[in-house]
């Protein structure tokens, strides 16, 4: 039970994150401006956002250390970024701004704006490297980059049905199941500002 606690509690993370129904939302208003193979796409996109993410996973200690920020302080930042976007999902800004942005640039590719910023945006990334920042043992690394590919093959899966089938989701329902879950991230990202406040509030 041990050994699954941390990744289940990555996992979770991730999934709040990443929001890969969220995310099928956007990806099937821009399907059809998809030119290229639409499932070698995704799978790409798939791809190209697990190595980002790994990559920040595996540096972001590193980088918070060159920075000399400390972890309390990037706990607060990171919460309060999250919980802005957790506040954009409840209210369905979050799904209309990546579409809006997304239909101005004109370019669908694996990497943008798939891989960048839709699956490997600020929510995920900023989670990466806080979970990462804590983990305890390179064993925690291998359970972040387990739940980080367990959300992304979700996401990959629903990618594949909507490319199969644009009419087995329905949009508003996939609107709601989003606000629900923009309501667990700003949950969790007010624990992320409290705890940061309170390792803080030890350093005197």
């Amino acid at each position: 039970m041990d050994l699954l606690k941390p990744l289940t509690e990555s996992f979770l993370l991730y999934f709040l994150a990443i929001d890969p129904l969220g995310t099928v939302a956007v990806f099937l208003s821009i399907l059809p401006n998809i030119k290229y193979n639409k499932t070698r796409v995704a799978v790409e996109a798939v791809m190209f956002a697990f190595l980002i993410l790994i990559f920040f996973m595996l540096l972001g200690s590193f980088i918070l250390n060159h920075l000399n920020i400390s972890l309390y302080s990037f706990k607060i930042a990171g919460g309060i970024i999250l919980l802005l976007i957790s506040i954009e999902m409840m209210f369905n800004k979050r799904l209309e701004r990546k579409e809006k942005s997304i239909k101005q640039d004109k370019i669908y590719n694996s990497v943008f704006p798939l891989a960048i910023p839709l699956l490997a945006g600020p929510a995920s990334i900023t989670s990466v490297i806080v979970t990462s920042s804590i983990s305890q043992g390179y064993m925690y690394n291998i359970y972040n980059a387990i739940a980080i590919l367990l959300v992304l093959l979700i996401t990959l899966g629903f990618f594949l049905i909507t490319v199969k089938s644009e009419k087995f989701f329905n949009k508003n329902i996939l609107e709601v199941i989003s606000r629900i879950i923009g309501i667990l991230l700003a949950a969790l990202s007010i624990q992320f500002i409290l705890d940061g406040i309170s390792e803080y509030s030890r350093t005197f």
